[in-house]
């Protein structure tokens, strides 16, 4: 069950590893399960997340952990370190949670603790949160990112409805980072090396590529906050599709790590608003 539920009904789960192995050469999947996980579930949400929480280095979480408590209590140098994971999988049945983790060496406190987990190790996370999934009723759908959004479009493809055109757009570092998407025939899945070149470069070039969409466009667009604005601007200034029809958001940015990118996403936020009210003069 749930450890504790903070004052705004945020409930602490406790995952056991039960499973944890290399997806691709840069991504690890790490299957959490156990009897703390009684409380966790996921609903209809193809891009539900969890909030990882590590502790501060030199610290150990309290016992029994309050999220609230804790940063209500405690020094803020010793609250623990969110990071923010996409759910690949849930499965219900046998309450195992599934988390792909994209790994770079040492750098990082999630990537590394997935890299070195092992069967029976432990971990609080907090969640889940999303909201999206494929709109049934969409003539086309987009779905587009890099790595870290790559986990979400995965599920997301598992839902896409029979028989509606899709494209999905993914950029990783090389032909060793692609993974099998269980697509329908009317899925077009492309795969965009990045190689040398900046984030999100050739993943803008390839989705404008694609040309202007005919009908009613579904898109989900996550990844990297520089490219996401651009293919920001494309879809809603250039293309005209509405706001309403976009699950579109900056999972991280170059230079920055969660705590830095959360510290200053809503302003980066507004000012992409801001952008765009004035290109689409003013609606």
């Amino acid at each position: 069950m749930a450890e504790r539920t903070g004052g705004r009904g945020r409930a602490v789960h406790r995952g056991r590893v039960v499973h944890a192995a290399h997806v691709t050469p840069h991504m690890i999947r790490v299957v959490l399960g156990g009897d703390g996980l009684a409380a966790f579930d996921a609903g209809a949400c193809t891009d539900h997340y969890v909030k990882l929480l590590f502790p501060a280095p030199g610290t150990d979480l309290p016992e029994p952990f309050d999220i609230d408590a804790a940063r209500r209590d405690l020094p803020r140098d010793q609250w623990p370190r969110m990071r923010t994971y996409t759910v690949r999988a849930w499965d219900p049945a046998a309450r195992e949670l599934t988390v792909d983790f994209v790994h770079h060496g040492d750098r990082g406190l999630a990537g590394p603790w997935a890299a070195a987990a092992r069967p029976g190790d432990e971990i609080l996370f907090l969640g889940p949160g999303g909201g999206y999934a494929p709109a049934p009723d969409a003539e086309r759908h987009l779905l587009a990112g890099d790595e870290s959004a790559l986990p979400a479009i995965a599920a997301s493809v598992e839902r896409l409805p029979e028989g509606v055109p899709a494209d999905v757009v993914v950029e990783v570092a090389g032909p060793a980072e692609e993974q099998k998407l269980a697509a329908h025939s009317g899925v077009r899945v492309q795969w965009v090396h990045r190689g040398d070149r900046p984030v999100g470069e050739g993943l803008v070039a390839a989705v404008r590529a694609l040309g202007a969409p005919t009908g009613d466009l579904h898109a989900f667009v996550h990844g990297e906050a520089g490219f996401v604005r651009e293919l920001r601007r494309l879809l809603r200034v250039e293309w005209g599709v509405p706001r309403e029809r976009l699950s579109i958001s900056g999972y991280w940015r170059t230079g920055s790590d969660e705590d830095g990118w959360q510290a200053g996403k809503a302003e980066w936020n507004a000012g992409v608003e801001r952008e765009e009210a004035a290109a689409l003069g003013g609606a």
